[in-house]
């Protein structure tokens, strides 16, 4: 199993950018996936992810109306499209995958991350 991050840069604040996570090894479709992120000093927090089974997706709070998450099967690739980016935006993002086939992350955990590719807004 692979995830590979990217698309991570600076970004001035109020601009977009679309972070890409390329899995290999699974079936995307099949597992739980998300995105987390760590800024500088900061705990790791969720940021958002999608359900295997109805396609549902979940949103930290802070990060409603700004953020969207899909997946393309075709291409086996999560995305996180990030808009109005802000300062507090800046950390490092992570995709992660479900430890289980149509299990959530919640009852079931994670059991690969991708590398971190860093977002930074500046101001």
């Amino acid at each position: 199993v692979q995830l590979q991050a990217s698309g991570g840069g600076l970004v001035q604040a109020g601009g977009s950018l679309r972070l890409s996570c390329a899995a290999s090894g699974f079936t995307l479709d099949y597992y739980a996936i998300g995105w987390f992120r760590q800024a500088p000093g900061k705990e790791r927090e969720g940021v958002s992810c999608i359900s295997s089974n109805d396609n549902s997706t979940y949103y930290g709070d802070s990060m409603k109306g700004r953020f969207t998450i899909s997946r393309d099967h075709a291409k086996s690739t999560l995305y996180l499209q990030i808009n109005s980016l802000k300062s507090e935006d800046t950390a490092v993002y992570y995709c992660a995958k479900g430890a289980v086939e149509a299990g959530s992350f919640s009852v079931y955990g994670l059991d690969y991350w991708g590398n971190g590719t860093l977002v930074t807004v500046s101001s």
